[in-house]
């Protein structure tokens, strides 16, 4: 059988889409393999994506039975969950008659970290006879191969401040806090919690022009990596060439993720970005303890 027809008989895929440029990024691959997409755009988060290639049907979060009336409408059975979406609080969710039914379990998930809010929220559609499957399970094309991505490889010192930086990951993932560190010369300069990786480096920026990094300039690095506990369905760490963009304004480096388990947005503009720039972006193999 074809890959087409394969992906063809899976039936439609729902998309819940954040904003980013990724939810279509992996709608065009999956479509690209024969299987019918349907999007679902939050509203507050996916105003900005050009959508009119594909169904789609716009929700609110907390929208509960009108995604399930119409994902089975769409005929739809497998769901995905991706695009960037700040985490709402429980005052911004717009529940239906059917969210309402949910609300003991919507509000026990978000008396926790992000990881514990996606996991439950996961059981809720999951109960009413949905698969959730990761984005990377649809297009494994978007995940980060081993290796450097580009002609800048990282130096001993970088490796240093990598293994470091995992280590501090490592230790830290239980607390359900963020999934980004950035180190220079053994020095953790800034920890990502709910403002987000682009901020965690305009931070770093800033810090720098401030004179409050002793680092010299070329030296530090950005690193990226799941929780270990993290449901790897859901909010998987990703970078793109926005996140170069940082990276350089910021001084460092590089950028070090695990490689297979971090989604990449626009891989020929983020590989050409590093490229000019002259940071290294490089898949780290996943460790044990990870």
């Amino acid at each position: 059988m074809s890959v087409a027809p394969a992906a063809a008989a899976l039936g439609p895929l729902a998309m819940i889409c954040g904003g980013g440029s990724l939810p279509l990024a992996v709608a065009d691959l999956v479509a690209a393999r024969g299987r019918q997409v349907v999007l679902f755009p939050l509203y507050g988060a996916a105003e900005g994506l050009a959508l009119a290639r594909y169904r789609h049907h716009w929700i609110h979060i907390g929208q509960i039975g009108k995604f399930l009336r119409l994902a089975q409408a769409e005929g739809c059975r497998d769901v995905v969950c991706i695009g960037s979406l700040v985490r709402p609080s429980i005052w911004q969710v717009h529940p239906d008659l059917v969210g309402l039914s949910y609300l003991p379990a919507v509000l026990k998930a978000f008396r926790g970290g992000d990881n514990h809010l996606l996991s439950n929220m996961a059981k809720v559609l999951e109960g009413a006879g949905l698969r959730l499957l990761g984005a990377h399970e649809v297009a494994p094309q978007i995940l980060v191969p081993p290796g450097a991505l580009g002609r800048v490889q990282p130096s001993e010192r970088d490796r240093a401040d990598i293994a470091l930086a995992l280590d501090y990951l490592h230790a830290a993932g239980p607390f359900d806090v963020g999934q980004a560190v950035v180190v220079a010369d053994r020095h953790v300069l800034a920890v990502e919690a709910a403002e987000g990786t682009d901020a965690v480096l305009a931070r770093v920026a800033e810090m720098r022009a401030n004179g409050r990094v002793r680092a010299a300039v070329g030296r530090g690095v950005l690193v990226k990596a799941p929780k270990p506990e993290q449901d790897r369905r859901f909010d998987l760490p990703s970078i793109g060439p926005k996140t170069v963009e940082g990276a350089a304004r910021a001084g460092l480096a590089g950028i070090a993720v695990i490689a297979g388990e971090t989604i990449m947005a626009d891989p020929g503009e983020l590989v050409a970005q590093a490229d000019r720039a002259g940071i290294f972006a490089v898949g780290e193999p996943a460790g044990e303890s990870l």
